[in-house]
């Protein structure tokens, strides 16, 4: 079976494995991840959120509803104190 393959099949606890070695650097059991495994896991977990809805990818934000200040074209200066 070719890695593509695999990736495809991953359930959803393998994918939550992955996602947590990749952020603490470690398998649960305490050995730390390979710069291979690392890889490996990272293109799991991309190839996982490709077939997912955006709303539910990795590191998704949602659009705001409004601009955080009011664009009216001019600059505001900056006053030192």
């Amino acid at each position: 079976m070719q890695l593509e393959a695999l990736l495809k099949n991953i359930t959803p606890e393998i994918y939550e494995a992955f996602q947590r070695a990749i952020e603490v650097g470690k398998w649960p059991d305490g050995k730390p991840l390979t710069d291979a495994q690392k890889e490996t896991c990272l293109q799991a977990i991309i190839v996982y959120d490709s077939g997912r809805p955006e709303t539910h990818r990795t590191g998704y934000v949602p659009p705001k509803k409004s601009a955080c200040a009011k664009d009216d074209g001019a600059e505001t200066p900056l006053h030192w104190r």
